[in-house]
């Protein structure tokens, strides 16, 4: 097995124990493998391994990149998905709604606005999550957890929208059970209003086993598989 190889089977094997032991099955979780900062070769790789869920966060690498996968992977029948996971800029929605199945980092009214023209031409529903922000800084991105269910709202009336949930980063400057503890307590307020919206978006390299613990179910997990980035 290759060292990539390793590194994916060691990670499911950690986010299976860490189901176990919070009670939950494993088939609960999605893992999302980040893969910017390496080449189109190394998804492809990953693709073989199994994996079918990748995560890019700045459109003008992840728009080429989804390009280039698909070139090398022409022939070959794989069903994956891109989910973007980083702050995307309002002129940039359409781009990466070309490639992106999902979006993880709706955190502002004008980047709705984006997305709701964006899709107002699509048949078939966009996924998203809401970003939460974490932190006392109201000019971080993300909505703070006091406005999401209002916002939530605004996503919920658009018909070709599908509210998976929300979504959060844990603070590097104090362990990270406070902030998952603040976005499943948020996750709870929100399928008060949207049932079906139970979906959370939490848990990266550092992170992801507290994250299960607190009921994540989209981890965004990079360097623990694709090790040291080459930017």
């Amino acid at each position: 097995m290759s060292s990539l190889g390793q590194r994916l089977a060691e990670v499911e094997s950690r986010i299976s124990i860490a189901a176990a032991s919070a009670g939950r099955d494993r088939s609960e979780i999605e893992l999302i493998v980040v893969s910017k900062n390496h080449p189109a070769q190394l998804v492809v790789e990953l693709l073989n391994l199994g994996v079918r869920a990748f995560g890019e966060n700045r459109d003008q690498e992840a728009k080429p990149k989804a390009a280039q996968v698909a070139e090398l992977v022409a022939s070959k029948d794989f069903d994956y998905k891109w989910h973007f996971i980083g702050q995307l800029q309002s002129n940039k929605v359409r781009s990466a709604l070309s490639y992106s199945s999902v979006i993880h980092s709706v955190d502002r009214q004008s980047l709705l606005d984006a997305i709701i023209k964006a899709v107002a031409e699509r048949s078939d529903p966009l996924d998203l999550f809401i970003q939460l922000n974490l932190t006392d800084d109201p000019g971080r991105g993300g909505i703070e957890p006091k406005h999401l269910e209002p916002f939530a709202e605004q996503v919920l009336a658009i018909k070709n929208l599908n509210l998976l949930g929300v979504m959060g980063v844990a603070s590097l400057e104090r362990a990270p059970e406070v902030d998952f503890e603040t976005i499943t307590k948020a996750s709870e307020a929100l399928t008060r209003i949207a049932p079906t919206a139970k979906f959370i978006s939490a848990g990266m390299s550092e992170d992801f086993e507290a994250a299960i613990s607190f009921g994540a179910t989209h981890l965004r997990v990079g360097s623990a598989i694709t090790g040291k980035r080459q930017n």
